[in-house]
């Protein structure tokens, strides 16, 4: 008998790929009841570019037939998501969040997007990013600030720059979506927005068919309302392509068999007492409950001796200014072109950076990657908040600093790195906790995430709208 799911867009996406494969629940009221909260939401939201509304409605009846018809190509056949408007779609506008490039249409299909339309994803729209996802605030002044769907009152950071995927998973108008992080741009929103988001080693998703920042430190990654949807994903994303070597030489890897295996036996990593400085009262509750909460369930909290200090790494920007000056600075160099301002201060500063400079950066980044290795010695992971705070208003902004003090350490050194709820200031804002592991080692980070969240509800929290 097939048993009716009252409201689709409320289920975690791998609660609704399961529905739509067990026929209790069809592709075609999945995909309507998030394109109805869009319609009611995103008027105030404002998370999407562009919404695919006719396009997806006849990829979700299509689906349905093929189902019916016993034709699935896969487990997350009909399960809709939405992608950061830096992802390719042939045929389709990509702007990479610049209104300079608003009529760019892709001659191609992004990998990571071929991948999810092979196995019948259905994709929502395209979602805004900073321009050139080249900011940690989420902000774009030129195509459109998302709303952090938290706080309607008061106009607050959706974090970025992959801020249009945070803000339309956290409102239920995708059950999850694709960022891209560089510095923090998929945890930076999976902290402010109540999410979990996942940064992966160079290497293991390809970039192939994504517009560029820093092609050293791009990663894309999925950000979902848990760590299985998440891990469900990744294994869907991840693999070696043709297209990007980066990801030649690297072997997969399937987190779900040992996703649930718990985290006894295990040495997690407090941050340096030193490092809690600056960081909010609530962050830190939350981050000491966390770690309680992960002994609790049998692993062994350890001290680190880390070789730097996190914002030491902060200033650490000759690679991803030099790389992004290559990419678009003659663009931020017209000054007739539609710019956010801030954006173009960024790109230019790479005009300034000298051969030397930017060698002298990737070895010491060779240096500090041994080093960190060498401290992590016999330890699972580090454990730190995302953030120093949950999400600030926006006119509290100050675009001259970066929020991403616990985040930019993990893609200068090629390590993985999952963001995830931990709890909630006296507002109800979400604040959040990060797992840092080894590169390459996304399946432990996924595994130690998953036995917080099976020992607590914040990942289950939803804004009010």
């Amino acid at each position: 008998m097939r048993l009716a799911v009252t409201d689709p867009a409320a289920l975690p996406a791998h609660a609704l790929a399961r529905a739509i494969a067990a026929r209790t629940l069809s592709p075609v009221a999945a995909v309507e009841a998030h394109l109805d909260r869009i319609a009611r939401l995103e008027p105030t939201l404002r998370a999407f570019v562009e919404v695919f509304a006719d396009d997806a409605r006849l990829a979700a009846e299509g689906a349905d037939r093929m189902i019916r018809a016993g034709h699935a190509v896969g487990p997350l056949h009909g399960v809709p998501v939405v992608l950061k408007d830096l992802i390719d779609l042939e045929g389709r506008i990509t702007t990479g969040g610049s209104a300079h490039f608003a009529a760019r249409r892709a001659a191609g299909t992004a990998t990571i997007a071929r991948r999810m339309l092979a196995q019948g994803m259905i994709v929502l729209g395209k979602t805004h990013t900073v321009e050139f996802a080249f900011g940690g605030w989420g902000t774009n002044r030129r195509m459109g600030t998302p709303r952090n769907p938290w706080d309607l009152a008061v106009a607050r950071t959706p974090g970025g720059s992959s801020s249009g995927t945070g803000v339309a998973v956290a409102a239920r108008m995708a059950p999850w979506g694709i960022g891209t992080d560089t510095g923090g741009s998929v945890r930076l929103p999976a902290s402010y927005c109540g999410l979990t988001g996942l940064k992966a080693t160079i290497g293991r998703i390809s970039t192939a068919g994504i517009v560029p920042l820093s092609a050293t430190l791009d990663t894309p990654g999925p950000m979902a309302r848990s760590v299985e949807d998440v891990a469900l994903l990744y294994t869907l994303l991840s693999g070696p392509d043709p297209l990007d070597p980066n990801t030649r030489g690297v072997v997969p890897e399937d987190p779900m068999p040992g996703l649930h295996r718990g985290v006894r036996g295990l040495r997690l990593a407090r941050m340096p007492a030193a490092e809690r400085v600056g960081v909010s009262s609530e962050m830190l509750d939350a981050y000491d409950a966390a770690l309680d909460t992960l002994a609790r369930g049998g692993a062994e909290i350890v001290e680190v001796a880390l070789p730097f200090r996190f914002t030491d790494l902060l200033t650490t920007s000759a690679i991803v200014e030099a790389e992004a000056y290559a990419v678009n600075g003659a663009v931020a160099e017209d000054r007739a072109a539609l710019l956010d301002e801030d954006v173009r201060g960024r790109i230019l500063a790479g005009a300034g950076i000298t051969a030397q400079e930017y060698l002298r950066t990737r070895r010491m980044q060779r240096e500090m990657n041994a080093a960190f290795a060498r401290a992590m010695d016999g330890i699972d992971a580090l454990l730190t908040p995302t953030t120093e705070s949950a999400a600030i208003p926006l006119d509290a902004v100050d675009q001259a600093v970066a929020p991403s003090r616990f985040t930019r350490f993990g893609n200068l050194l090629e390590l993985c790195a999952l963001a995830l709820p931990n709890g909630a200031t006296a507002a109800g804002l979400p604040l959040s906790l990060q797992i840092v592991c080894r590169g390459y080692e996304e399946a432990m980070a996924l595994r130690i995430g998953q036995a917080f969240q099976a020992a607590t509800e914040w990942h289950r929290r939803a804004p009010e709208l």
